[in-house]
């Protein structure tokens, strides 16, 4: 037998160390190994104590040795609890769970999620959040793109980056995945005419975008005309938008202002601290080309309390921001190395975060331009001082609409078929 032969090795090998008898069992009888002679006797065991091994020998169970990895993602299987007596007690999961985890750990190899139902594939985005897939840099922004490829608004209906212009530049191409936003805060973020992602807000797939605050980010004419091109000449883009601030940007002026005529559903206007020469006819314009009243009381659209993260993508932005701070941190701290964060640019932006509460109090003393549409009840703060300065303004409006006719289907014409508007489109 080959227990046998192995045994007869061991007991005839000089190394081994004495460690008494050895019992073996077979065919239900006990038998004792004659380590002198090498043969086995039938005898009954003795009751002396004998140790097996000898001291320091220690025996580890390894169930597979060579993936840690698989070793370790058995362990999660199984949920571990503790009784109200202290003992340890463990139940398996439920096999959705174990393929939910599974499909989370891999979500970057999914084809599609087209048709998908929309109930499992939150709670899978969830499972995938939890694991921070979409925080990683290659993987994350593929993972992302087939959520919102198949469900849209439900991963982020709104998006909140007030400030967040760390966040922007280090998660733009994540940021222009996001399908179908109705709601766009990009306050204070200094993006300035050429950024790419001002380029990205004429694309189809913020179409939907009805909300779009841009408040203090050095923005003048031309941005403007970039911005607005799609809707001026093909009637795409931002042609739904509702809810528009520009306030805080002192290098848009009366000519920047005509490009904004052609969003004839606008309800709610904000041109507060820009640089305009002549706000008379510029009120005056708004109110005759696209119906919008002069309000005298601070609009509630404009205060930013309204606009938040809202989606499954909630917490995922929210990873984005912690680990840009993280990173910026260590330098933050080192408060003596002014040359070092010079260099990287972030003395230069944190006075231009200053710089934009100083324009907001400029903006409070020099006045306010805030637009409103009369027949929108959602859109202002109660404005009973302003019931009886409407009609006369209804009045005014009837009397200038004559004069105002024929002068404004020659600028719209201007506005909307120059060559300068056409070589800008042909980017697109």
């Amino acid at each position: 037998q080959n227990w046998t032969r192995g045994m007869s090795y061991w007991l005839h090998s000089e190394s081994h160390v004495d460690t008494g008898p050895i019992y073996v069992r077979e065919n239900g009888k006990l038998h004792v190994v004659n380590q002198g002679a090498g043969g086995i006797q039938n005898v009954t065991p003795k009751t002396r104590p004998f140790r097996l091994f000898s001291r320091g020998f220690s025996v580890e169970l390894c169930m597979n040795r060579e993936d840690d990895r698989a070793r370790r993602q058995r362990t999660d299987h199984f949920i571990f609890t503790y009784t109200k007596e202290g003992n340890l007690r463990y139940s398996a999961k439920s096999l959705f769970s174990l393929v939910l985890g599974y499909i989370s750990d891999n979500v970057d190899h999914i084809d599609s999620l087209i048709g998908f139902p929309e109930q499992i594939a939150e709670k899978l985005f969830s499972a995938a959040e939890a694991r921070q897939k979409f925080t990683e840099p290659v993987t994350g922004l593929r993972a992302l793109q087939k959520f919102t490829e198949a469900y849209g608004s439900l991963v982020l209906c709104s998006l909140c980056l007030r400030n967040r212009y760390l966040v922007i530049s280090e998660k733009l191409e994540e940021i222009k995945s996001f399908r179908e936003l109705t709601c766009l805060d990009l306050s204070c973020c200094k993006l300035g005419d050429e950024h790419e992602l001002l380029e990205h807000l004429t694309k189809e797939a913020l179409s939907s975008v009805k909300r779009l605050l841009l408040k203090d980010n050095s923005l003048s004419d031309a941005g403007l005309r970039r911005m607005t091109a799609p809707v001026r000449v093909l009637k795409k883009g931002l042609e739904n938008l509702l809810v528009l601030d520009l306030s805080c940007n002192p290098k848009i002026t009366d000519v920047g202002i005509g490009y904004l005529l052609s969003f004839k559903k606008l309800n709610c206007l904000d041109i507060s601290g820009t640089g305009l020469k002549d706000v008379n006819a510029v009120i005056k314009r708004i109110q005759m080309q696209i119906g919008l009243v002069h309000s005298k009381v601070p609009l509630k659209e404009f205060d930013h309390s309204n606009c938040k993260t809202e989606g499954w993508a909630e917490q995922t932005v929210l990873q984005w921001e912690q680990a840009v701070m993280e990173a910026i941190k260590p330098q933050d701290d080192l408060r003596s190395r002014t040359a070092a964060l010079r260099f990287y640019g972030k003395t230069h932006r944190r006075e231009e975060v200053v710089k934009c509460t100083l324009v907001e109090a400029e903006t409070k003393t020099s006045g306010n331009l805030q637009f409103y549409k009369e027949n929108v009840q959602n859109c202002h703060l109660p404005l009973k001082k302003e019931i009886a300065g409407s009609h006369e303004l209804k009045n005014n409006k009837k009397r200038a609409l004559a004069e105002q006719e024929s002068e404004r289907t020659s600028k719209q014409k201007h506005l909307c078929l120059t060559v300068e508007d056409w070589d800008l489109l042909n980017t697109y």
